[in-house]
């Protein structure tokens, strides 16, 4: 009894020895296992930040999910930099201007209105700037989460002449933001925008458009920052790849601006290129149709000139299609009517000259009809106007017989009477004879201008018809390709 008493002593001493060590040894634990993490951190990363980041890891992220709510100007794993930082304030605020770089990545040009007047693209913007609040010792550079963009200063660029644009969310926004030891930062971001671009389409579709797309600092001056190429022409990439439906990249460059506003000047960064319209689906479409029709309409000369419902068939159709090809033509670019178009003008000779062939028949069916009624005897109306011609040449000796009678002989006891003369039926008559005599003359005229032969008229439209229209193409392709 008295062992197992004891037995039961130290057992009891024991587990009040553990229940009082228990407490005291666990800080002491955990004390050597920060220790030991602090020991591999000193190891595999760099000193003094890398550091710090590692042993503070722990108690940085459990404060993420109240950034905002605290307002703290510190990024979560980069205290020991951060603190105290403002990023409201521009990086040598009060001083000399953020030197900003920028590059372009042209993904795609999805679309290009000439309705609308502007063109959609989806770039890579990429912004690079020196912050010296954010220098830490050693060479390497950290990629942080984009949602952490909104604890620094960033500028404020836009895109002049923008119609509509949007970041990309998919499956996270597209940005990146990459810290460099020397306080250099890379924003980048993905962005798909709709900008204006003024067109001249005087020569469509034979023409060369002149796009820009152009950014620009919104609220920051020339004097809070610069804006600046990274390479030159070799900053945007992507144009030479670059696959266009009715379109050809001719060539690009970028430039330096600044713009002057009411409220100051500020800089602006252009990347100006030239796109040329591929003519062949035009050619296709719409240029050798139109031609065909034009040669349809010649037909017509090889058809004799009674074959009248043949002729007027051909003339009556080849307008009718060529009207409905005009209409065609500008349904695509209602909105753009207003301009005289290269395409318009070629329509337009090509209905004139389909029009022309037209009237020619008509001119020269009406000849042939005039042709046939003059070869028709007219021996009675011919001697009828001869005997009038006659007779007024006879009143006109008379009279002039008679006045000089009377002025040369004196002797009063003789006295011409009127009534021997009948003087007002001579004047009547010869009021009439004259009519007559214009009338031939007028006959006379008409009959220079009058077709003596109208089989003529289409041996002659065979040669002059696409003699001219040969011509007329030769100066309208000249003129639009090289003018």
């Amino acid at each position: 009894m008295i062992s197992q008493s004891t037995s039961r002593a130290s057992e009891e001493q024991r587990r009040l020895h553990r229940g009082s060590a228990g407490p005291a040894a666990e800080p002491q634990h955990k004390l050597e296992t920060q220790l030991q993490l602090h020991t591999r951190c000193a190891q595999h990363a760099q000193p003094h930040v890398t550091v710090r980041a590692c042993v503070t890891r722990r108690g940085s992220l459990g404060h993420v999910s109240d950034l905002h709510g605290r307002e703290t100007t510190s990024l979560p794993g980069f205290e020991n930099l951060t603190t105290g930082y403002n990023k409201y304030l521009r990086p040598y605020f009060g001083g000399e201007p953020v030197q900003i770089a920028m590059s372009l990545d042209i993904a795609s040009i999805s679309s290009i209105s000439e309705s609308d007047m502007d063109y959609t693209a989806t770039i890579y913007l990429r912004q690079r700037w020196t912050d010296p609040r954010l220098v830490f010792d050693g060479n390497k550079s950290f990629t942080l989460d984009a949602r952490l963009v909104e604890l620094l200063w960033v500028p404020d660029t836009y895109i002049v002449e923008s119609k509509r644009s949007f970041l990309h969310d998919v499956t996270m926004g597209n940005r990146l933001i990459r810290l460099f030891s020397n306080g250099t930062i890379l924003y980048a971001l993905r962005i798909t925008t709709t900008v204006a671009c003024n067109m001249d389409l005087s020569k469509y579709p034979m023409d060369t458009q002149t796009c820009r797309l152009q950014l620009e600092s919104w609220g920051y001056d020339e004097n809070d920052v610069t804006f600046t190429w990274l390479r030159g022409n070799d900053s945007v990439h992507g144009m030479e790849k670059l696959r266009l439906s009715q379109y050809t990249v001719e060539r690009y460059c970028t430039l330096v601006s600044k713009s002057q506003q009411e409220t100051g000047s500020y800089p602006r960064l252009i990347l100006q290129f030239e796109l040329r319209r591929n003519v062949l689906y035009f050619i296709l479409e719409t240029y050798v149709p139109s031609t065909l029709l034009v040669m349809l309409s010649w037909v017509s000369f090889w058809i004799t000139l009674d074959s009248v419902p043949a002729r007027t068939c051909i003339g009556v159709t080849t307008v009718l299609s060529m009207t409905t090809l005009m209409i065609g033509s500008r349904s695509s670019l209602s909105k753009t009517n207003c301009f005289i178009k290269a395409i318009d003008v070629y329509l337009g000779i090509c209905f004139s000259f389909i029009f022309g062939a037209l009237v020619e028949y008509a001119v020269a069916h009406y000849s042939s009809s005039q042709k046939c009624a003059a070869e028709a005897p007219q021996e009675g109306p011919a001697n009828e106007l001869t005997k009038e011609m006659e007779e007024v040449n006879i009143t006109n000796i008379l009279n002039s017989s008679i006045t000089s009678y009377k002025r040369k002989i004196s002797f009063t006891s003789i006295e011409i009477s009127s009534d021997n003369v009948n003087c007002s039926g001579l004047t009547t008559k010869t009021h009439e004879k004259i009519k007559c005599v214009l009338r031939n003359k007028m006959h006379r005229i008409m009959g220079y201008f009058t077709i003596q032969n109208p089989s003529n008229v289409d041996h002659y439209s065979k040669l002059l018809f696409p003699l001219f229209f040969m011509l007329v193409n030769v100066f309208y392709w000249a003129y639009y390709l090289y003018f």
